[in-house]
């Protein structure tokens, strides 16, 4: 569980679609970040544009203030630590001339046919298991959303027909109002003893 958990902070949204970064994959899988992009180059018709995509200057730029933000923010928590300094710092540094590749869903599912090793193996379970679990996530989080317009609505309805409840007891109040007047006025012309 906890590296469903771990796998999911390395999950980032980029261009609409959810990817992970090549040196996070590769520490996954425990191998370079530099042969596991020689293995992507030497099956390169195995992941087309939507599977993998090399990040720009600002996407990257974005992904690095997000790590350091994460790393941070976790750190500084009572939270599981997912991973140390030094990771973080050996990740960034493996990319300082070069742009990572990103990689979404398909790619990673791609990779297992790339990476053979039991463990890469493992992981890409590992990994496909996480992303499913991100999705659930999301899913829930727009039913939730759903739900909650649909309540806003019901509260907009439910206002509308207090204010005419409201109304209608005014109405009634004034006619109660105007039945005592008339009740209590003031009686004129002649006036018959009894």
């Amino acid at each position: 569980m906890q590296i469903i958990k771990s796998i999911q902070n390395r999950i980032y949204e980029i261009r609409g679609e959810r990817v992970m970064l090549d040196f996070d994959l590769a520490a996954l899988y425990e191998v370079e970040t530099k042969a596991l992009n020689q293995s992507v180059k030497r099956n390169i018709k195995r992941f087309p544009d939507d599977f993998m995509f090399r990040l720009t200057t600002v996407e990257w730029e974005s992904i690095r203030s997000q790590i350091v933000t994460t790393f941070e923010e976790v750190n500084s928590s009572s939270q599981i630590k997912v991973m140390n300094r030094s990771q973080i710092v050996t990740g960034l540094q493996k990319h300082r001339g070069t742009i990572p590749n990103a990689f979404t869903e398909q790619g990673v599912a791609m990779l297992s046919g790339v990476l053979k090793s039991d463990k890469a193996i493992n992981m890409n379970i590992a990994i496909m298991r996480a992303f499913v679990d991100v999705r659930k996530i999301l899913l829930k989080q727009s039913n939730i959303n759903e739900q909650l317009t649909e309540i806003k609505e019901r509260i907009g309805e439910h206002d509308v027909q207090l204010n005419e409840l409201y109304d209608a007891m005014e109405n009634l109040i004034d006619e109660k109002i105007a039945q005592f007047k008339w009740k209590d006025r003031e009686r004129i012309g002649f006036k018959i003893k009894e």
